[in-house]
């Protein structure tokens, strides 16, 4: 068999191995996201054609006061989580990567366990837990204020105790991926810095931190992907409300497709928050790079 038939016989059985998943991506994210870059350009309805406005929806959406409180409830959100979610979890992890055996294996299982759980079952347990008449955190509240507070109707209390709610139901994931990065860590690293009479606290920051920078730097970007894209917890538990305070983008979007059937108009919101989402997160992406090689 020739070189060149041998060639064309592995490229066909490449593009046969490919093809699926071709198909599927084609099907499931390019059609739809180009179904969604052409609506945003009409007046269409959530289901139908519509007639092409071109720009009106992005012009219409600059003056759509809405839009820019739901967009600064999501920075706010984002300050709210990103950054002490990934505090939390690296704590989580070094105290975790110092315990052996079963009752490592056991801790880790009970700080990951609320990560399986669906959004539903979440809000229900904390919207229990903080009920303003029977919840059980409710006389923790009342020694902080002096008062029960329903939290999730006070405009000053709900996107705070949101972000609580999704701390606890996040951070699993981000333990496991730093306790990832931790075990791949070479012990001869602690070693020689103990033998050079390093504290633990230099040790952390000479060996641990550099070397853990890149995880650290994933979990940040993917924490902040992940609470720009905020919806379930805010739908369940506070519906935007009140006034407004925890009105993010994403129910913005909702109302405009699924209540008003204003497609045309909820795909360019839909558009404004992917290109939200690309530009800040590769931003911060870079400049996450940038510090990991001071």
């Amino acid at each position: 068999m020739s070189h060149s038939n041998r060639r064309n016989r592995e490229l066909r059985a490449a593009a046969l191995l490919v093809a699926p998943f071709v198909f599927v991506f084609a099907v499931f994210f390019l059609y739809p996201t180009y179904k969604v870059v052409a609506l945003s350009f009409t007046d269409a309805p959530l289901i139908g054609e519509g007639t092409w406005v071109g720009l009106e929806n992005y012009a219409k959406l600059l003056g759509d006061r809405l839009f820019y409180t739901s967009l600064w409830n999501n920075f706010y959100f984002v300050l709210l989580t990103v950054i002490p979610t990934t505090v939390i979890a690296l704590m989580i992890a070094l105290s975790v990567s110092k315990l052996k055996g079963r009752m490592q294996a056991l801790v880790l299982t009970l700080f990951f366990l609320p990560y399986v759980l669906p959004v539903s079952v979440v809000t229900m347990i904390w919207a229990w837990m903080l009920d303003f008449q029977f919840g059980i955190l409710q006389p923790l509240i009342a020694a902080v204020t002096g008062k029960a507070v329903p939290v999730f109707k006070n405009p000053h209390w709900v996107m705070p105790m949101i972000a609580v709610v999704t701390v606890w139901w996040t951070n699993g994931f981000n333990v496991l991926l730093l306790i990832a990065g931790l075990r791949n860590i070479p012990e001869d690293l602690y070693e020689a810095a103990a033998l050079d009479g390093a504290t633990p606290w230099q040790r952390f920051w000479r060996v641990t931190w550099p070397l853990l920078w890149p995880i650290i730097s994933l979990v940040l970007t993917l924490q902040l992907i992940l609470q720009l894209k905020l919806f379930d917890q805010v739908y369940l538990l506070s519906n935007g409300g009140p006034f407004n305070q925890s009105y993010v983008v994403l129910m913005q979007m909702y109302r405009e497709a699924f209540q008003l059937n204003h497609g045309g108009y909820a795909s360019a919101i839909a558009m404004v928050l992917f290109l939200v989402i690309v530009i800040v997160s590769v931003l911060q992406f870079q400049l996450l790079r940038i510090g990991g090689r001071k």
